[in-house]
């Protein structure tokens, strides 16, 4: 059986045994997310469910690493991901249970970030264009990369906002990105991503509507995190243009998303970080999709997304500059038709 293989089936096994005992030990420690005019959920809900994905994850690749030789730098970049990844998941527990400021928990990702970066020199250390010349960032290599990654690490926190959505949304970009590092031949990443898909399938048992578990901070900042991360390392082992382009579009829907509430707070003169109801899912909901075919529908946005990268690369620079803008345009009117950018006057009241 190949690593790759292994590496799901035993992260979704652990997912799948372990996440009850952590529905067990947030009731018993009172880590529950209370329902509020801003959530959808109407009575209280465990929300550490981070621990049972980080738990699956790690097993996973610990299992797979103690026999699988490495080669000392891809042993001391796994290591830098690994730590920085529980330094995030950390931050995660306590925010789940301490509600932390935005600008706290910002620091302790910048700084969660800069370990994997500064200490692990895990980095992206050029860009390559469409045309294949390549672009040195030299002094601008770490602050890119500490943002990609804080970046990413938030974008998949912000989409947290229905039953299994940033657990199957996290899981479709883990398995877009484990494809494309199969046709290059990265079988790090592949394995990576094949543990991270799993422990987040095995926890969306749960977390799919009706969910007896969220996954908390703790889960879609590590899920964000570790995602950053692993594409940084397939960057840096793969020269093409598509290393980045590749996790953009599988965490398309994140990220736009995350984009959209900054242009629609920054229009409203609100706050960018304060929350509001103007989320794709929050306009789904107002449409009157019920949560699961709201979900269901960001599934199919999301596996779009992600066989558009997919498809990336296998085609030739030209056609993969037409498809991501033919991409772009879609999500464009479509946006404008559900009105992402209109700030809701609930935004005001709450």
């Amino acid at each position: 059986m190949p690593d790759y293989m292994l590496a799901f089936i035993l992260a979704a096994g652990t997912a799948l045994l372990v996440t009850p005992g952590v529905i067990f030990l947030a009731k018993k420690t009172g880590a529950m997310d209370a329902p509020d005019p801003r959530k959808v959920h109407k009575k209280p809900i465990p929300r550490i469910g981070g621990i049972g994905i980080y738990i699956a994850f790690m097993i996973a690749i610990l299992v797979i690493k103690s026999y699988t030789p490495l080669v000392p730098e891809v042993q001391f970049e796994l290591t830098g991901l690994l730590v920085g990844g529980t330094l995030i998941v950390l931050l995660g527990i306590i925010d789940d249970y301490k509600n932390l400021p935005a600008k706290v928990k910002l620091v302790g990702q910048i700084v969660a970030a800069c370990v994997l970066v500064i200490a692990f020199d895990v980095r992206i250390d050029f860009i390559t264009d469409p045309f294949g010349d390549y672009m040195y960032l030299e002094y601008l290599a770490i602050p890119v990369t500490v943002f990609w990654i804080v970046g990413l690490t938030n974008t998949v926190n912000l989409i947290d906002g229905l039953d299994g959505l940033a657990a199957g949304v996290a899981t479709i970009a883990s398995i877009t990105i484990f494809l494309v590092a199969l046709q290059q031949d990265i079988l790090l990443v592949a394995v990576l991503t094949a543990a991270l898909a799993g422990a987040a399938i095995g926890f969306l048992y749960y977390n799919f509507n009706p969910a007896r578990i969220f996954m908390g901070d703790s889960g879609s900042m590590f899920l964000g995190y570790m995602l950053a991360g692993i594409s940084v390392i397939g960057a840096v082992k793969c020269a093409a243009t598509i290393a980045l382009i590749v996790p953009i579009l599988a965490l398309g829907l994140p990220i736009l998303d995350t984009t959209f509430a900054i242009v629609r707070r920054y229009r409203g003169g609100v706050p960018i970080f304060k929350p509001d109801k103007g989320h794709l899912h929050h306009r789904l909901l107002d449409l009157g999709f019920s949560q699961r075919q709201a979900v269901l529908l960001m599934y199919v946005i999301s596996a779009l997304l992600g066989l558009s990268a997919v498809v990336l690369t296998e085609v030739s620079a030209q056609v993969s500059i037409l498809i991501v803008c033919l991409v772009i345009a879609v999500v464009l009117v479509g946006a404008k038709k559900l009105g992402i950018f209109r700030l809701n006057d609930s935004a005001h009241q709450h």
